[in-house]
């Protein structure tokens, strides 16, 4: 039998890394500048972390979507389903709270859950993660919604919005769902099974649900943003007052409700509508209560996280994948016979801290050369045999418009630091 990846998990093969790099480095940019520190925590944790924090109510609960397993001591130990939990566990382990506030920190990895696989959704995902703990402020919150839409612009997305929304506070969700309990409770049986637990459970959260036959039940209902209590509302509207201010696109949505159960008052979501159906890139919003509910202090704090699969892949939407922008160079260097091939490897390493050079191992044939160079994405081709040693120059050909001419390896030097 060949063996092949596990469904619901991705290669990363080198045509795609540059884009996946160019993601990293643009949330390290932009949320490096707002004063966010790089934190790394285990892809595994003792189970019960995550059975604290996402609430019996998500589908990483519900549906049973967590990897867990003993370990040889007997203990319960799960693959992360998201980073926020991990992060906040650390947060109070290593006393940051004595920290100046707020603590602004980011991180990125793999995440795990067993869910169905379909365009953006995969079993092993990546996610980029953002938190600020220590401050209740409005203020926080919008600064959070414009740090992803800043994140998503500098990864050269142009196509994205943010969904803007509040699921209240604790009293707000409790009356709301009291509310659902008693326009759904007489038709539970027409909704679909994991909406029926999900009623059950956190009834705000059957408004996740995608069934058709769940869609037409709640379509005349009242949605969590009609039914806020003041002062959920007047933080609310602070928080637009913020963006608005700042000119970052956003669109109020009434019926906003994130997939795990710890969040309270702001909530929002980034789309593109350039990747289907399934158009979210990610989302997140306030959670107050986690850290406490996690053994650690009762500060208040707020977050986002977004999948890489999907930044990619609204990036190749909007042409701005891995392959090379205009005005990137790739160099080629085409060796005629033996005595270039040293040659063209000598000058790839002097050339190379300036822009990508690749060379063959071997003399090539002009045309084989050319062929080569092509093959591995050059732009250009630098084509060095013995009239051009002589001349001492490089016949350097854009791959591109088909132009030719001889050039001096400062020519050659200066052509990438052009591109640089």
């Amino acid at each position: 039998m060949k063996l092949r990846s596990v469904k619901g998990t991705n290669d990363i093969l080198p045509e795609q890394q540059g884009a996946w790099s160019a993601i990293v480095n643009a949330a390290e940019r932009v949320l490096g500048n707002a004063g966010a520190g790089h934190i790394t925590v285990p892809i595994f944790e003792y189970a019960e972390v995550f059975e604290r924090s996402v609430g019996e109510s998500s589908d990483i609960v519900v549906q049973k979507e967590m990897y867990a397993f003993e370990d040889r001591g007997g203990r319960t130990l799960a693959l992360r389903p998201e980073l926020t939990a991990g992060i906040m566990r650390a947060f109070s382990e290593h006393g940051m709270h004595t920290r100046p506030a707020p603590v602004k920190l980011w991180s990125y990895g793999p995440a795990f859950r067993a869910e169905n696989v379909q365009r953006g959704r995969y079993r092993q995902f990546h996610q980029i993660d953002y938190e600020i703990v220590g401050t209740d402020s409005p203020l926080a919150d919008a600064e959070t919604v414009q740090l992803m839409y800043d994140v998503l612009a500098e990864c050269g997305l142009t196509r994205h919005v943010m969904m803007l929304g509040s699921v209240g506070d604790p009293e707000d969700a409790a009356a709301y769902n009291a509310y659902l309990r008693e326009q759904l409770g007489p038709r539970s049986a027409d909704l679909s099974e994991v909406s029926r637990e999900r009623l059950r459970l956190n009834p705000m959260r059957v408004l996740d649900s995608k069934e058709k036959q769940d869609q037409e039940l709640i379509a005349g209902l009242d949605r969590p943003l009609d039914r806020l209590a003041e002062p959920a509302r007047m933080h609310f509207e602070q928080v637009r007052r913020y963006l608005d201010d700042w000119g970052v696109p956003y669109e109020v949505d009434t019926s906003i409700v994130r997939g795990l159960d710890y969040y309270r008052r702001t909530a929002f979501e980034a789309h593109h509508q350039g990747i289907g159906a399934q158009s979210a890139l990610g989302g997140g919003g306030r959670y107050d209560g986690l850290l406490k509910l996690l053994g650690g202090p009762d500060l208040p704090a707020i977050g986002w996280a977004f999948g890489l699969e999907r930044i990619a892949d609204a990036m190749s939407e909007e042409a701005a994948s891995s392959s090379a922008e205009d005005g990137d160079v790739r160099l080629f260097l085409v060796p005629l016979d033996e005595e270039a091939v040293s040659e063209a490897a000598g000058l790839a390493v002097k050339l190379r801290p300036t822009g990508r050079v690749e060379y063959p191992y071997h003399r090539r044939a002009p045309g084989k050369g050319l062929g080569e160079a092509d093959k591995r994405g050059a732009t250009h081709a630098a084509l060095r045999g013995q009239s051009e040693r002589e001349a001492g120059v490089w016949q350097l050909k854009d791959l591109r418009t088909g132009e030719q001419r001889a050039v001096s390896q400062e020519d050659l030097k200066a052509l990438l630091e052009s591109a640089a």
